[in-house]
């Protein structure tokens, strides 16, 4: 099996370095770029599996970088994660409503970026089976439009909350994440999953996630060109 490939956008050479050489003796292919717009590049050129990006970098920030990658359909789905010296809350939650699917805070302890890579990475992959066989039911032409939650509040009657929670567990977000992107704790996420379970009538969260995706992929929300 090929190494995956990670793609890290950094401006400091030093910390760029640093990380490159970390993953490296991890077994991952590495590919580097010292700014955002650099980084937008190379992500459509390398199809990486994974994207590291920092926030505070010239020309474009990691936010930038995130919003015109999850404007391309051909990257939309690649795990993204910012590395940051901020840390707090607010940044958190504006990297996450972005579309960013995790946030470190610098300097990374080895540790932590190497559980987080593995994570992600292991999610993408059980998203891409999960909508694998979701294309195979089908019968292909697969194409979900995530970019409002109506169609499963009134397809499930759920309440308008219960819909947002459910468009981002669809998209692969854990309870945390889906804290962190609504503002809320996780305490009531697994309250409104356990509601939004009642209400489908399914038993796990594979199941409303496939569930979703399969209404969020009818002719009448894919938008119009």
């Amino acid at each position: 099996m090929s190494a995956k490939k990670i793609l890290i956008i950094e401006d400091q050479v030093p910390m760029r370095r640093n990380i490159a050489l970390l993953l490296e003796m991890e077994g991952f292919e590495v590919v580097t770029a010292g700014n955002g717009v650099t980084g937008v590049e190379a992500a459509r050129r390398e199809q990486p599996h994974l994207i590291l990006c920092d926030v505070m970098m010239p020309e474009m920030d990691g936010y930038g970088v995130v919003q015109a990658l999850r404007a391309d359909k051909d990257l939309a789905g690649i795990p993204f994660v910012f590395l940051t010296a901020k840390g707090d809350k607010a940044d958190v939650r504006v990297g996450m409503n972005f579309g960013a699917d995790d946030y470190l805070t610098k300097p990374v302890i080895r540790e932590d970026l190497l559980a987080a890579v593995h994570a992600r990475l292991a999610r993408a992959e059980a998203i891409d089976q999960r909508l694998t066989e979701a294309v195979s039911k089908a019968g292909g032409g697969f194409n979900p439009d995530f970019s409002s939650p109506g169609p499963l509040q009134r397809e499930f009657g759920l309440t308008a909350r219960e819909a947002e929670v459910l468009l981002w567990v669809a998209q692969g977000k854990s309870n945390l994440d889906v804290a962190t992107i609504l503002g809320m704790s996780d305490k009531t996420v697994k309250q409104h999953m356990g509601s939004i379970f009642q209400k489908m009538g399914v038993e796990g969260r594979n199941a409303a996630s496939l569930r979703a995706v399969e209404v969020l992929n009818k002719p009448s929300t894919i938008p119009r060109g």
